[in-house]
Parts: structure tokens; sequence; C-alpha cells
């Protein structure tokens, strides 16, 4: 059972309790650090980004759960926490990423997509009769510069050099804390985050298991690993 203080406030997501807390927000939290982790990289030639995917079993099609999402040609996200909530947030975020470049003839720059989707997020944090999104992305992408943005359940927007959201975080952030340097290689990178991974999941790690994504900063391209670039990595 729940303090007789705490029970009164989690019920309503426009409630806060006499310390100042929204519970349901604190909740989903929770679900995001329950997800598998993903981490994002910046380096001098780009920006990596890998995730962990938990197949509890065989029989399902590996590639059919997504961990990382192209937004547009120059922007990538992953996702912590549900799936589901992810989608959505994705699709969000392309829909405005789109709705830029008829607007304005251009990319969208990555800090203002961030922030799209962050009052997006907040919006479900202050209505009567909806829940907050139980889900954190990475953004990152390169307008010129290269960015890598978070988003939490409160709306809130962090920028990092390098970082890491789901279950793993706080012991792949000390990692990187330690070995990470902004002149870091994109191979550097890839190495990296491979690590990282290695560091949090308990059993061995496959091709299947494990979405890894690239931009390379000149080009500017999107790129995919494939299933055998992934297994070579981890290998």
């Amino acid at each position: 059972m729940y303090p007789p203080s705490q029970a009164a406030y989690d019920r309503a997501i426009t409630v806060f309790s006499p310390d100042g807390r929204l519970f349901q927000v604190e909740y989903a939290r929770e679900a995001v650090k329950t997800g598998s982790t993903s981490i994002g990289v910046i380096g001098k030639d780009g920006i990596v980004m890998a995730a962990h995917k938990r197949i509890a079993s065989p029989l399902v099609v590996g590639d059919s759960h997504e961990k990382i999402f192209q937004i547009d040609s120059h922007i990538l996200a992953s996702s912590s926490g549900l799936v589901a909530d992810a989608r959505k947030l994705v699709d969000f975020a392309r829909l405005e990423a789109q709705k830029h470049r008829l607007m304005y003839n251009e990319e969208i720059p990555i800090e203002l997509l961030a922030k799209h989707v962050g009052d997006h997020i907040q919006f479900f944090t202050q209505y009567g009769g909806v829940r907050p999104y139980g889900v954190s992305l990475l953004i990152a992408g390169i307008d010129g510069e290269s960015k890598l943005f978070e988003t939490d359940p409160s709306g809130a927007l962090f920028e990092y050099k390098a970082t890491a959201i789901g279950s793993g975080k706080k012991v792949v952030e000390e990692m990187l804390e330690k070995e990470y340097k902004e002149s870091i290689s994109l191979e550097d990178s890839l190495d990296l985050v491979v690590k990282g991974l290695k560091k949090v999941v308990d059993s061995k790690l496959n091709s299947k298991l494990v979405d890894i994504a690239k931009i390379d900063k000149k080009k500017k391209t999107f790129t995919m690993l494939s299933d055998e670039e992934v297994a070579k990595l981890l290998a």
C-alpha cells in the first residue's frame, strides 16, 4: 500500500502533491527505466546510435521490433519504454519534419524538432483524461552541427554529446564519462556503443538483438547497419 499522502495524489495527472510532485509523470519515468537500453554518441565524423531489442521468443521476427527510426534524411531517433508510445511520437516527429520542409523548403533544425516533440509530450502532463507518454527518445541529427537530444516523459529536453536511456542508463553513462572524447571517429564510436551494450545486457548479443545506425557528417546520410555489419562489430 502507498502511504496516505501519496495515494491521494497519484490518481490524476493534473494534481500536484503537497511537495510539488506529479506522481503519474514519475511512474512514466519508471516505465522508461525498465525499457531496453539505447545509446547515442556524437563524434567528429558524425553520429552513431545503438539499441538493444528484447525479443523473448525465437518465433518473433526480429525486424518487426524497431528500436531505431529514421525521422528525416538527416535525423534518427531511438526509444526506450513503451514501444507503442514510441511509434506515436516518431510519427509525430516525422510529420513535423515534413511540414517544415513544405513550408520553408529546408530541412528542419534538430533542436527545433526536439522542442516540438518535447512540447507535444508536455501537453499530455497538463490535462485531465490523458496519460503521459511512457517513453523517452534520443533524437539525433546533423544540420551543420551534430546534435543529440533526450526527451523525458515530463516534456523536458536535454542536449548531450553522448548519452544512454533505458535500464542501462547509469552504467553506460559512467562508461561514457570515462571513455568518450569529442574527437572520437565514426569507427571508434561504433566500437564504443557496442561496448556499452555489452556492459548492460546479460545475455550474449547477436545481430538480431541489436540495431545500429549512423549519420555521416560530410554526406549527411542515414545508414542502418546490416545484420552482417552488426555481427562483425559484436565479434
